[in-house]
């Protein structure tokens, strides 16, 4: 049976731009600024399909809106095998619009968030890599579609290069940063990582392992000095 005619539920523009001016305006009173930064992947491995050494360089500044109200997500500050991890997850809620006014117009090859960029986010001095991007996380009001959900993770450095132009961003890893110094030693690590441990572990093998045994799983036969 076919829907009243009388009413357009999914097709009045008008009730869709005013739905759009109230999500823009709702998160520009209880949001905050963010600096969305775009990568170029140049060298990706065909193998692995990644770049070893990613270059971040343009910024684009808009306002989202904080979906965690009770903190971070995820599985939060824990102790495993490698250490202390950190694994703290958050979503933004950016309007569609906002997304192509600030960001789309200024470079038309990026049509929405994309996965692997990253937010920095001014309020804690942190950066966000973006996992996923939702677009229907508000399902088609009035048969549009107003905001995107971006789903980040607390960035872990690989190698990545900043090139934004703002020394707080581009400086952001200079500490951990070894792109710059070839590592080939174990020196090299210590000098270029501070919390790096392999020396101290080094040492302690070569009292432990045993380099006399021609074949551990032999019947006792060991090298003789000549």
């Amino acid at each position: 049976m076919a829907t009243n005619v009388y009413f357009s539920n999914y097709d009045n523009f008008n009730e869709q731009n005013l739905i759009d001016d109230l999500v823009i305006e709702s998160i520009q009173i209880f949001g905050i600024d963010v600096h969305y930064i775009s990568g170029l992947f140049n060298n990706v491995d065909k193998i692995f399909n990644e770049d070893d050494t990613p270059l971040y360089d343009e910024l684009y500044n808009f306002e989202v809106y904080v979906k965690n109200v009770d903190g971070f997500e995820g599985e939060g500050d824990f102790l495993s095998k490698f250490g202390l991890e950190i694994r703290d997850s958050i979503t933004f809620t950016v309007a569609i619009r906002t997304f192509e006014q600030y960001v789309t117009r200024n470079n038309q090859s990026i049509v929405r968030p994309k996965e692997n960029d990253i937010i920095y986010l001014p309020l804690n001095k942190k950066m966000y890599r973006i996992t996923y991007v939702e677009h229907e996380s508000v399902f088609y009001q009035s048969g549009s579609l107003q905001v995107y959900d971006i789903k980040c993770e607390l960035m872990e450095y690989s190698n990545e290069r900043f090139d934004t132009g703002r020394s707080d961003i581009d400086d952001y890893f200079d500490d951990i940063n070894s792109t710059s110094e070839f590592v080939n030693t174990l020196e090299d690590v210590a000098n270029n990582d501070v919390t790096a441990q392999n020396f101290e572990f080094e040492k302690l093998a070569d009292d432990i392992l045993d380099f006399s045994d021609v074949d551990p799983f032999s019947e006792n036969i060991t090298i003789q000095d000549s």
